[in-house]
């Protein structure tokens, strides 16, 4: 079955979600620790907010984890979708 024959499917779609989801918290959550984490155990939330979302940055930030984990959850339920 081809991609697109995939795509026209609500089957999918949802199993997409299933796997998209619980990397979308997990690679957020991994970001935000990796790239800040005396930020994180010092409880220093206005300097990962102001690394992370201040100015503009929130679109980057929520714009790549976004794209990344849809094409994560494709990939991954297009290879076991038979």
């Amino acid at each position: 079955m081809s991609l697109l024959d995939k795509f026209k499917q609500k089957l999918f779609w949802i199993n997409m979600l299933k796997v998209a989801l619980p990397f979308f918290i997990f690679f957020t959550l991994f970001s935000l620790m990796f790239g800040n984490w005396e930020a994180v155990t010092n409880r220093d939330f206005e300097a990962i907010h102001q690394k992370h979302f201040a100015n503009g940055k929130w679109v980057s930030f929520w714009l790549i984890k976004i794209v990344a984990s849809v094409g994560y959850g494709m990939y991954i339920t297009n290879r076991k979708m038979q």
